[in-house]
């Protein structure tokens, strides 16, 4: 099966690029050896960023200047007035609220978070603000940063475009033909249901499979050291709690981000980030729980948290690698032969990765319609499932916990 372009992973970045190149007119396919949105896409908090978190020290940076257009390009798709269509994508929220500490330095960043962004925090009245927000200190913002389901952003695209969507085994049902390195001639599979095979000859390969994006490379023979990881250590609690989705600032820091949903049970979940995920990495779940109870008690006087239940998880930000292992400041494209890497950096990014790939890649050269129905057998890969819902996950109350059982880790 001759393709023009061949898509490895199907997060956030893979899915946006299988539509520009479908748009495009390119026979392209995307191959997902977990569940579509696996790892770092749908364990995101899903808020589509502009910029605010960069521009707290005061200065128009240039990760804000590269993120600022966003929050209008998802808008547009999510209205369905630009593509991809995403208007079966569930919206968590409209806005984001924006509070502070009581220091001079997060008053400095409310100030410089107006600085050069589309999207700008709007001062709300103390009447109007929600109740969680009560006793906070100083003033409290609407910031209009949407904040959607990543795993119904995920799904709206699997369903589109099912046909051109396969699920592999990487290891035993995978296997490159390269003419040299970073030259890939074909690509074999094996099905992992019934063992029927399939040989595509594509003219692209395109790996957006975040992590895996490493072991990709070394199966093409390509350095895998252009790759970095930064962890983060993410807080869950669930229950009695009210919908809340916002960021508390300390200075250039956000000191917590905060998004909710509702679990299958009708109860309702936090997803807690921002420093706190980068202080957990050293702690163990149970410490960061603790930490956490502190962190919320005082970024949200007012929360009660005496019956919820608590969880962690961890994720890896995997992405090109930067001297010094520091955050970068956008997307990230590595071409070779006839590969193409590439790491959005962030969700809210996948539109501009998936621009930067498309307009590298030459026309279309088979001129006839794409044809699917030699792979309508093939198995299709599932939506992964969301961090709160994941099988086996342990949950508690803190004063469940043993003591020995909350210190830090090693």
């Amino acid at each position: 099966m001759r393709l023009d372009a061949l898509i490895f992973g199907g997060g956030a970045a893979g899915l946006w690029l299988l539509d520009r190149l479908s748009r495009d007119g390119h026979h392209v396919l995307l191959l997902e050896a977990h569940a579509l949105g696996h790892g770092q896409t749908v364990a995101s908090q899903g808020i589509i960023h502009g910029g605010l978190k960069y521009t707290l020290s005061g200065l128009l940076t240039q990760s804000a200047r590269n993120i600022r257009e966003m929050p209008n390009v998802w808008r547009d798709s999510l209205l369905g007035r630009s593509t991809p269509h995403l208007v079966n994508t569930r919206v968590r929220s409209d806005c984001c609220y924006l509070w502070q500490t009581d220091s001079l330095a997060s008053r400095a960043g409310m100030i410089g978070a107006r600085l050069g962004l589309r999207v700008k925090p709007e001062t709300i009245e103390p009447d109007a603000r929600p109740e969680v927000l009560d006793g906070v200190y100083g003033t409290v913002a609407r910031l209009p940063e949407q904040v959607i389901s990543p795993q119904s952003f995920i799904q709206d695209l699997a369903t589109q475009y099912r046909d051109r969507i396969l699920l592999i085994d990487s290891e035993s049902g995978l296997d490159f033909d390269l003419n040299s390195p970073g030259e890939v001639a074909a690509v074999r599979l094996t099905s992992p249901t019934d063992g029927a095979r399939l040989c595509l000859q594509p003219r692209q390969v395109i790996f957006t499979a975040g992590a895996g994006n490493a072991h990709l490379r070394k199966r093409v023979g390509l350095s895998s050291d252009v790759m970095q990881r930064r962890p983060l250590h993410m807080v869950m609690l669930r229950g009695n709690l009210p919908e809340l989705n916002g960021h508390c600032l300390d200075g250039a820091k956000t000191r917590v981000t905060i998004t909710s949903d509702v679990d299958s049970q009708g109860r309702m979940v936090w997803q807690v980030g921002g420093q706190i995920a980068e202080d957990g990495v050293q702690l163990s779940p149970l410490a960061l729980t603790e930490h956490a109870i502190q962190e919320l008690h005082a970024v949200l006087p007012s929360i009660d948290l005496t019956s919820v239940e608590w969880s962690t998880y961890r994720v890896d930000r995997a992405e090109g690698a930067v001297n010094g292992g520091s955050r970068p400041e956008t997307i990230q494209v590595l071409c070779a032969g006839n590969v193409t890497t590439g790491w959005p950096t962030k969700l809210v990014l996948a539109p501009v990765l998936a621009h930067e790939i498309a307009s590298r890649a030459t026309s279309p050269y088979l001129s006839t319609s794409f044809d699917t129905r030699e792979v309508a057998a093939w198995p299709r890969p599932p939506v992964a499932t969301v961090p709160w819902e994941s099988a086996g996950l342990h949950w508690w109350k803190l004063e469940q916990a043993p003591m020995q059982s909350r210190q830090r880790a090693a």
